[in-house]
């Protein structure tokens, strides 16, 4: 019986899309807004207009490296000259071959539809191997138009690789811990990046302060007020740098040969290699970048990058080398001490102001990547506002901006030592990096579907330099490297104890959910009556009636007329359409009045407060039922054919299916004389004529909507072990306690909700 609820899902879902598509006009406006967000063929001003508000979001974390680079890669002074060309060989290369190369031209292009962040790349290999851990999706979500799939050869190296990945639940298990400590380095990245940024604590405090209370007006905004203070910074270094190369010593060009940098590990030993994760400082920001992506296109995020940033980083650098050349005893100071006497004033002030502004990339990075979390289980339910009607990836939620800016306070309180702060801020970066590599190593097999060798080859050379600088950190560890580790497994255990929670929840609710033949055998008999109404049973399950339902009916034996299971779930792509977002079906026979309606969402559009979901929801409902009494009464006339569109023949097969379902269903209850009252009623008038379903719905619907929620409460068994009770009855119960509930996000208003409540073991 459930799986001829199945066979005819899909069927309703395209015959409920076509109605869709017949009846509503083309929201013109939503197709300029996608087209905005996704990024494909841009008006030359609005580019220009995108790639300069970049700046002040994107790259004000990379820009401001110069500032604490020397510094942190010689803490104890610069014992030769020529350290100084090497470390800047360095340099120029980590950002050729990391931001450049790696992150703005490669992994940028690894987009989920303009999504950037370690969690796209989880949804972009949920969508192209079965690794999603909990299993609510269903084939017709792969006929999304924004759920893009490829497929490829059985015998292909990509397709080896999927069935080595599906094979086993650990492998999945261990890609998901992989994404989610990429993510939690992330948030670490955007707590410590203040407090490197900033030098005096009461200063940096009001200054935080300041800066986490502007966030609600929206990246748009924030992002026109920071994008000329980091414009006119990356200029003024740039030009500062070209200024030393040439007062100086214009020698420290000879750093663009990649001897320098052999010749200046060879000599420094162990000192020199573990002065790599000074080095490393001048690519943070490079991991923002890539989960920014969502508040701005690839193609505004690059032109942004090759023609601003990457040539000013790189006079900025050369022209503190070209200055330490001659003064390497102020590499305390560097930056300060390398700024000409006539804009020396000016020019703090304007670092003191991008200082700020480095902040923001990891801020909005965050925002983006806790959005995408939420949308794959991994997340508490909190809320998300979104900025901007224009570009629908620009978002704010309340309560991780201030969660951020206590952590930020705290770490920038606790720190007195820039080297620390600097060491802790590398292990972050470089942590994020690898994660991100091994993830793209999986991209571009099952997605690109590259060949084996140039994913070899990206793999390889990515990991050599990213290890290296790995192993420069782990020397540190204990002096503020170990920070970032603690604020990521911090995150880190909420995020697995959530997830953990709601697969197993889900597990509950797939193993417990009730039989179709139960629900066959509800009568008068046993106490239980229709009341007039409509009653909205919201599940987690995309089939089967839920368990929720059997505990609420023994309890109160009383259900409405019309009864409609809603199951609001997430999928691993960047939006779900409108006119594709509800599938609505029947379940059971026609004079049951009980409806199955699943609404889908994207991570783009998680969680916005939706005031009209009731509205949507019973528009979707009575156009199913339209057109199934339409299909019941079908003819080969052409008005008809225009009306139902493509695939005359797989409905005509449906309806044979449908009506074959039910006649099964109807001579079961007939075989039964208690079900027959409880079947027939509420479809037979007073002589037992037949009442336009429509009719009949619109009466209970003017009768009242009642919304019934489950309050599930989740308990580890007596006999579970000590980690599974800590993560289960207090983790994860606090993290319910605080969890937004579906009544807030869908507008429900309290007089027409319903809790009931339950409880189970894992």
């Amino acid at each position: 019986m459930a799986a001829s609820e199945d066979e005819g899902s899909e069927t309703k879902g395209r015959m409920w899309d076509l109605e869709k598509k017949l009846d509503q006009p083309m929201d013109e406006e939503a197709g300029k807004l996608k087209y905005v967000q996704r990024g494909e063929n841009f008006s030359t001003i609005l580019l220009l207009r995108l790639a300069f508000q970049s700046l002040g979001i994107v790259y004000g974390d990379l820009g401001t490296s110069p500032l604490y680079v020397f510094y942190n890669t010689f803490p104890h002074g610069i014992e030769h000259t020529e350290d100084v060309i090497g470390a800047l060989s360095l340099i120029i290369y980590s950002l050729t071959l990391i931001p450049l190369l790696k992150y703005v031209f490669i992994v940028c292009r690894a987009n989920d539809n303009g999504q950037g962040g370690t969690f796209a790349l989880y949804s972009l290999l949920c969508r192209h191997a079965k690794v999603k851990i909990i299993p609510n999706q269903h084939r017709s979500d792969e006929e999304l138009t924004t759920y893009s799939r490829n497929t490829f050869h059985e015998k292909s190296f990509a397709a080896k690789t999927q069935k080595w990945l599906e094979a086993h639940a650990f492998r999945k298990i261990a890609l998901l811990v992989l994404v989610l400590v990429g993510t939690c380095m992330v948030i670490g990245d955007g707590i410590l990046t203040p407090a490197i940024s900033d030098v005096v604590v009461v200063v940096a405090v009001v200054i935080l302060v300041g800066l986490f209370s502007m966030q609600h007006y929206g990246t748009d905004k924030v992002g026109w007020l920071f994008a000329p203070i980091v414009l006119v910074w990356f200029l003024m270094i740039g030009g500062i740098g070209i200024f030393n190369i040439y007062r100086y010593d214009t020698s420290v060009l000879k750093a663009f040969s990649p001897v320098y940098i052999y010749r200046y590990i060879k000599r420094g030993g162990k000192k020199g290699w573990t002065s790599l994760g000074g080095i490393l400082l001048s690519v943070t920001g490079t991991e923002a970048l890539f989960a920014d992506l969502a508040h701005f296109p690839v193609s505004a995020v690059q032109l942004a990058f090759t023609v601003v940033v990457f040539p000013c980083l790189l006079l900025a650098y050369s022209g503190q080398a070209a200055y330490l050349m001659e003064n390497k005893e102020h590499v305390v100071d560097a930056f300060y001490r390398s700024i000409p006497e006539r804009i020396y004033w000016p020019m703090v002030i304007i670092a003191t102001l991008a200082a700020i502004v480095a902040s923001q990339a990891t801020i909005s990075a965050t925002f983006s990547i806790i959005k995408q979390a939420l949308s794959l289980g991994c997340f508490p339910r909190v809320k998300v506002v979104h900025t901007s009607k224009k570009f629908l990836g620009q978002i704010y939620i309340p309560d991780m901006n201030w969660i951020l800016m206590v952590l930020c306070i705290a770490v920038t309180a606790g720190f007195r030592n820039q080297s620390q702060i600097g060491n802790a801020y590398g292990t972050a970066v470089v942590v994020v990096m690898l994660a991100t590599t091994l993830l793209m190593t999986l991209i571009m097999l099952l997605v690109w579907h590259c060949h084996w060798i140039l994913v070899l080859l990206f793999t390889f050379f990515s990991l050599v330099v990213e290890c290296t600088y790995f192993s420069a950190v782990l020397f540190k560890i204990d002096e503020g490297g170990w920070v970032p580790l603690v604020i990521a497994a911090a995150f880190l255990l909420i995020m697995y104890a959530w997830h953990y929670g709601t697969v197993k929840r889900y597990e509950f609710e797939m193993h417990s959910k009730v039989s179709m033949a139960w629900i066959l055998g509800l009568g008068p008999s046993l106490g239980l009556v229709r009341v007039p109404g409509i009653g909205l049973v919201y599940t987690e399950l995309a089939s089967g009636v839920p368990h929720i339902f059997s505990h609420f009916i023994t309890n109160l034996p009383a259900i409405h007329s019309v009864v409609v299971f809603v199951c609001v779930k997430y999928l691993p792509v960047y939006t779900v359409p409108e006119e594709e977002r509800f599938l609505v079906k029947r379940i059971g026979p026609k004079n049951f009045h009980m409806f199955r309606c699943v609404a889908r969402y994207g991570y783009k559009d998680l969680h916005r407060k939706d005031d009209e979901f009731e509205k949507k929801l019973f528009d979707n409902l009575f156009t199913f039922v339209r057109l199934e009494a339409m299909m019941e009464d079908w003819s080969d006339s052409e008005d008809e054919y225009s009306l139902c569109g493509q695939g005359q023949q797989t409905q005509r097969e449906f309806l044979l299916k449908e009506n074959a379902f039910t006649s099964n269903l109807d001579l079961t209850i007939s075989s039964v004389d208690s079900i027959v009252p409880v079947g027939s009623s509420p479809m037979t008038g007073q002589e037992g004529t037949e009442v336009d379903e429509l009719e009949f719905m619109r009466s209970c619907m003017d009768a009242g909507v009642v919304h019934i929620l489950g309050n599930t409460v989740v308990r580890a068994r007596k006999e579970s072990n000590i980690l599974k009770k800590i993560a289960i009855d207090y983790i994860y119960a606090f993290l319910r306690k605080i969890c937004r509930e579906n009544s807030v996000i869908f507008n429900i208003p309290h007089e027409s909700l319903l809790n009931v409540g339950q409880i189970f073991y894992v």
